[in-house]
């Protein structure tokens, strides 16, 4: 089957530059790039044969995946050539319209067109079609590669080997120990006895001198001066304190690690180590980074102050978390120095067993022993009802410190039965990990307190949006390490990468992460200048016009829509996507969106129908439903009024424009107040309208033009019923004048002895002879006999006496 492949792509070569050597000059290619193909086509045999022998090693497999990889990055690039021409050629013959049927005859010269038109788009769709076939085929081998790959990484952690606990094997081990420590100072010894390594000590004395000095320095001594350097920042005030401890602490681990490098650096141009040291004199820097850098962790999970602490303990158990971290750390650092000693030495398989078998199990103890505390600390704060540690607590952490538990049991267990490989991809893994999701946490409360710091807002820092949105980040930015951490290969990240960046086909276009981001920087961009440009017809160009508030705000948002509609055209456009392919999908989607948002269809149309029309505009006053108010916003939707009461009421569209509206102030503000008064029977009529037309024109608010009026309504049925009915400048104001006239009628009738009257009624009874009966019979039930006991006839007697 390979084979029938291979003639089958051999042939399509042959085929595509037969093509080539036909097409135009666009399709035409260099003696470089046909060389090049040539060379992909051996490297793609020689992978070939590679997966199908299945002999080489790992590491080989990698340098070849990664010149497949560098290959396909190169058909990637060139598929995408010449599209814009591609483009134009499709268009041109799209213009001279369907090609004739058959039987039919076509014009001479617009069929010598259509031919070379046709003879062009076919000589530049071949290199893409070619790069296309290399492209898959290139990533049909990383597949390949990759699989072999993990099925080996698979087998080897699955693998048993001997187990550590067989006292056959521990005497072994402790003589390969013993050998290589000894090898190693024989080494060193012969190193350093030698004439080359003196003469190379005597000429660079005063270099590995002055080294040797400020490394120790700064190991012994770099962590007081960072100390006295916040202490004094300190006195400058509380205000970014949080930060300068934070840095402070960063300076103080920093520098010991600097005095650890200048001091290896050192004993490197001494020159008095051999092979063996000196391959370990290199991850001596590595050591001294894994030990200070966990030590720094502990010191700011547990800084030994309660107000210091990011996770709240007693002292007692502060103190042992942090020894903890730091065995841990010694423990992380004992492993490595076992893989570069089997390295140097080739220790054998049982060896390896025994020697890994302690450092697991005590890395295991420690892991269990640090997640109790947390736990035991968790149970005491839920008990005392402590809120600020029970979140701590939550399901994720909860998942995390039940995982590390298991996990650390599970380990130890795995190595006692020979699997040491998957114990240590287990155990280790586990521990770098809290060592980074700590450090996140860390870094996530210093980026908080630095924007309290520039926001002056402490207290909400880190409960803000801002705190959160910046704990997502840097949980998404540690995916990537946490993998690698558990095992992934950087091949594997990277080809997930290049794969994210090559996007998907859609149709004719191909959506990648750059067109989409494109598309957003594009749109935003137009989006900023829609609102600019509102912003600046609100502000400046249209309030110098004579249009009213209603039309103003028409105009602002219908500039709005168009501004955000161009932007998303343009938008699309120059990211390249076409959306043509999509025009059966979206018709079918438009029947669903017509009946399942209809009525939001229908609003939206309203709202457009309202800025157009403007038979309702922002600032009118209004009464629709039941509802009175001022329009206050027209969006696409609905409309928000402003009712007397200040609450704001959202109106859909359609019932604006559907329903019953009355515009009090549509197109000016002049209305009509009606103030209604009664006044008692026998009253002059002539007075009282002159005294009420006397009240009405005095009010500045009333026109004259019409002028007001009386109205004897009527005879009613207490009174004689009045109004005044008058036309105001702003029928926004007529409470207040129906107010000012009821408060100038009052005031003027008991100055003309007007009587308003009020409502009198008489009660007729139907048959009285029952009520009197009713009243004798209750008088006879409350005539009772005294008693006649002495005592209660006296207080009988004397109450008596007191009523009379």
């Amino acid at each position: 089957m390979r084979q029938f492949m291979q003639f089958f792509r051999l042939s399509l070569a042959v085929l595509c530059f037969a093509v080539w050597g036909a097409g135009g000059a666009d399709a035409q290619l260099s003696s470089t790039e046909r060389d090049y193909y040539q060379v992909w086509l051996k490297t793609a045999e020689r992978a070939e044969q590679v997966i199908d022998e299945d002999r080489a090693s790992s590491a080989a497999l990698e340098v070849l995946r990664r010149e497949i990889a560098d290959h396909r990055e190169v058909f990637a690039n060139t598929r995408d050539d010449n599209a814009d021409r591609i483009g134009t050629l499709n268009s041109q013959l799209s213009a001279l319209g369907p090609a004739p049927a058959e039987g039919e005859v076509e014009d001479a010269d617009l069929a010598s067109l259509r031919s070379s038109l046709n003879d062009q788009l076919n000589a530049l769709r071949v290199p893409r079609v070619v790069s296309e076939e290399a492209h898959s085929r290139a990533n049909g081998l990383i597949a390949e590669i990759d699989s072999i790959i993990r099925k080996r990484q698979t087998k080897a952690l699955l693998q048993r080997g001997p187990s550590p606990l067989d006292p056959e094997y521990w005497p072994e081990a402790w003589s390969e120990l013993s050998h290589a420590a000894i090898a190693i100072w024989n080494e060193t010894l012969r190193q350093m006895s030698s004439d080359t390594t003196r003469e190379n000590l005597q000429n660079k004395f005063p270099l590995i001198l002055g080294l040797v000095l400020a490394g120790g320095v700064l190991v012994f001594r770099g962590r007081i001066w960072a100390q006295r350097v916040a202490e004094y920042l300190g006195h400058f005030g509380k205000k970014g304190s949080d930060v300068r401890r934070f840095i402070a602490s960063l300076v103080q681990a920093v520098l010991p690690f600097f005095g650890v490098t200048l001091i290896v650096q050192a004993i490197s141009i001494a020159d008095i180590l051999g092979v063996r040291g000196t391959i370990l004199l290199e991850s001596v820097p590595v050591w001294a980074a894994i030990l200070i850098a966990f030590n720094w962790l502990g010191l700011q999970l547990f800084a030994g102050s309660d107000s210091d602490d990011l996770v709240p303990f007693p002292k007692g158990q502060r103190a042992e978390m942090r020894l903890l971290i730091e065995l841990v750390a010694v423990m992380h650092v004992l492993r490595d120095l076992l893989n570069q000693v089997e390295q140097v030495e080739n220790l054998t398989e049982p060896t390896r067993a025994v020697l890994a078998f302690p450092i697991i199990l005590t890395t295991a103890l420690l892991l269990v022993r640090l997640q109790r505390i947390g736990l035991n600390r968790v149970r005491e704060a839920t008990q005392a009802g402590e809120t600020g540690v029970i979140v701590g607590a939550n399901k994720m952490v909860r998942g995390i410190r039940r995982a590390a538990y298991f996990l650390g049991v599970l380990s130890p267990i795995l190595a006692a039965f020979g699997y040491i490989l998957a114990a240590e991809a287990i155990i280790y893994p586990v521990v770098i990990t809290l060592f980074v999701l700590s450090t996140l946490l860390l870094l996530q409360g210093f980026i908080s307190n630095v924007y309290a710091l520039v926001s002056g807002k402490p207290e909400a820092a880190r409960d803000s949006l801002f705190s959160v949105l910046v704990g997502f980040v840097l949980a998404l930015c540690s995916v990537p390490l946490l993998a690698l951490i558990w095992g992934a290969r950087v091949a594997t990240l990277t080809e997930l990468w290049s794969r994210f960046l090559e996007g998907f086909q859609l149709g004719e276009t191909r959506i990648s992460p750059s067109s989409f981001l494109l598309f957003v920087l594009v749109f935003a961009a137009g989006y900023t200048v829609t609102r600019l440009v509102q912003s600046s017809l609100r502000s400046s160009l249209l309030p110098k016009t004579k249009l009213d508030l209603g039309g103003q705000n028409a105009i602002v948002s219908g500039t709005g829509y168009i501004g955000i509609f161009l932007a998303a055209v343009v938008a699309i456009s120059w990211a390249g996507l076409d959306l043509s392919s999509l025009a059966i999908v979206a018709g079918a989607l438009s029947v669903g969106i017509g009946f399942g948002l209809q009525t939001v269809v229908s609003n939206f149309v309203s709202g457009i129908i309202l800025l157009v029309e403007r038979p309702v505009s922002k600032g009118d006053w209004i009464e629709v439903g039941g509802m009175m108010g001022y329009v206050r916003d027209i969006s696409v939707r609905s409309t928000r009024i402003e009712t007397f009461d200040r609450t704001d009421v959202i109106i859909p569209n359609s019932d604006l424009i559907t329903g019953t509206v009355t515009n009090y102030t549509r197109g000016n503000t002049v209305g009509r107040v009606i103030a209604p008064v009664g006044v008692a029977y026998g009253t002059d009529p002539r007075r009282v309208q002159g005294v009420l037309l006397e009240i009405a024109k005095a009010h500045p608010m009333v026109l004259m033009n019409p002028a007001p009026s009386v109205v004897f309504q009527g005879f009613g049925a207490d009174s004689l019923d009045f109004e005044i009915r008058a036309i105001l400048r702003d029928v926004n104001w007529v409470l207040s004048v129906r107010s000012d006239f009821n408060f100038e009628i009052a005031r003027r009738f008991a100055e003309e002895d007007i009587e308003i009257p009020f409502a009198q009624r008489d009660l007729w009874i139907r048959n009285p002879e029952v009520l009197s009966k009713a009243q004798s019979a209750s008088q006879q039930v409350t005539t009772v006999p005294k008693p006649e006991h002495p005592d209660f006839g006296d207080l009988a007697g004397s109450e008596g006496g007191n009523d009379d």
